[in-house]
């Protein structure tokens, strides 16, 4: 009976798969909606657009109304009497002719070129140029007010132009990335799950640049003594939403991995011990950062205390508060909750993430990956701030013809959900980053003394 059940979900996910592959892929500069809906950071920035008229019309019927003229005779001298010497109606125009380009290409034709949003700041900004140079300022009763109608308008036309292209189409294209990674069928059970999603992924650089309360998460399996109060997995382990799951994490493992092992790493510093910690700037993420060093203990044990004793950590890194697993999906893969402690002093306040984790072995390193994810089991909470974490792993090398010491690596990537100066929170993170290190290397000289006693 157990059989047959496997079977009937296989076949229906194997079929969903299999539909979602056969459907139509998006082209570059025109993408189809997502179940006929538009994306919420497009839709924001149609909601931007239209205030940008409203806004415009406001503060322009303020204007003339203050010379002291009734609402008639105001209209009539800005608009049936027109002299671009003397009325801001142009400038409203100019507001209307954003709007009515914007909305009709971005909101309409849903197109995803860069060239529209060019062509209205560029004339926009034209316009105010010559505008400030053939408007007659002096004869304006309080001219404070025009100019602050020029500017807004300026700095309203170069707001969407920012928007768009640092907010929209990245995170379209980020969402198209995933969304064809999981609608790819694969051809046989052992074809490799990622094979699309890396052959499209020209960049895989595009997430969210990390930096969390100065920590980053640790990733970590689930083969803990304790294993019998996680929870498992809602639908069994044959469920879609545990498949989703396991080649999420998959997918998260073999992201971070190829940017742990991509070239051009800066040096950012180096201690007396030989630790190193480099950085990266990556298109649409900014600065990771990659630590190394050797640990004296042996790799796969190392591996086993991380994962194993996950809920130990905060009892050898103060600057963890807790650590649990919500769910665990299978013998690599679960779902962990984790909340940082505050630091600068109280600066920045306590972090907590919910992290999917998923572990292999690869070229023999023992590989654990980790993302952010949203979990039913875990809201967000008003006592902490939840802190997005990017693709990270943490990385166990073997030392050739030394079987007790290994290279631990460490790529971090967390978005910090907060406002602080991008300097300081990298220099105290790349510190911190070596503190975790420190505290590691203290707690394994502590098990290897132990073990010797007994």
């Amino acid at each position: 009976m157990k059989m047959n059940v496997d079977q009937q979900i296989r076949a229906a996910a194997e079929a969903l798969l299999t539909s979602s592959a056969s459907s139509p892929q998006p082209t570059p500069h025109l993408r189809m909606r997502r179940n006929g809906h538009m994306s919420a950071v497009r839709r924001f920035f149609c909601l931007f657009v239209t205030f940008d008229l409203l806004f415009t019309c406001l503060m322009w019927l303020i204007i003339i109304l203050l010379n002291g003229d009734d609402i008639v005779s105001a209209l009539s001298k800005q608009i049936v009497r027109y002299d671009i010497h003397t009325s801001l109606f142009d400038i409203v125009m100019a507001a209307a002719s954003r709007f009515i380009f914007l909305l009709l290409f971005y909101g309409f034709l849903y197109i995803c070129h860069w060239w529209v949003i060019a062509l209205t700041t560029a004339g926009t900004c034209a316009f105010l140029i010559g505008k400030v140079f053939l408007y007659s300022w002096t004869s304006a009763n309080q001219p404070v007010f025009q100019v602050l109608l020029v500017l807004i308008s300026f700095v309203l036309s170069w707001g969407e132009a920012w928007f768009f292209d640092f907010q929209v189409l990245p995170h379209e294209l980020q969402a198209m990335e995933y969304m064809q990674a999981f609608s790819s069928c694969p051809e046989s059970e052992r074809a490799p799950l990622l094979r699309n999603y890396l052959q499209n992924l020209h960049r895989i650089d595009d997430y969210t640049e990390s930096i969390g309360n100065f920590y980053s998460p640790v990733d970590s399996p689930q083969n803990s003594d304790d294993e019998d109060t996680r929870i498992s997995g809602a639908g069994g382990r044959g469920s879609l939403q545990d498949m989703k799951y396991r080649r999420e994490g998959q997918e998260v493992l073999e992201v971070s991995w190829r940017m742990l092992n991509s070239p051009d790493w800066k040096l950012e510093r180096e201690t007396a011990e030989g630790d190193t910690v480099y950085s990266k700037k990556m298109p649409h993420v900014g600065k990771v950062l990659k630590l190394t060093g050797i640990v004296d203990f042996p790799p796969d044990q190392l591996l086993n205390e991380l994962f194993s004793n996950v809920e130990n950590i905060p009892n050898w890194n103060p600057s963890i508060l807790e650590v649990r697993t919500v769910q665990v999906i299978d013998a690599h893969t679960d779902i962990n909750y984790q909340v940082a402690k505050e630091a600068g002093g109280g600066i920045v306040s306590s972090r907590d993430f919910v992290i999917l984790r998923h572990w292999e072995m690869r070229d023999q390193c023992y590989i654990s990956a980790g993302i952010s994810i949203k979990h039913p089991n875990v809201p967000p909470v008003k006592q902490y701030v939840r802190g997005d974490n990017g693709p990270t792993c943490w990385v166990m090398r073997p030392i050739a013809g030394d079987e007790n010491r290994c290279i631990f690596q460490w790529l971090l990537n967390v978005d910090l959900k907060g406002w602080l100066p991008h300097s300081v929170v990298e220099s105290a993170l790349t510190t911190t980053m070596l503190d975790h290190l420190r505290y590691m290397r203290e707690y394994t000289e502590k098990l290897k003394q132990q073990r010797q006693c007994k």
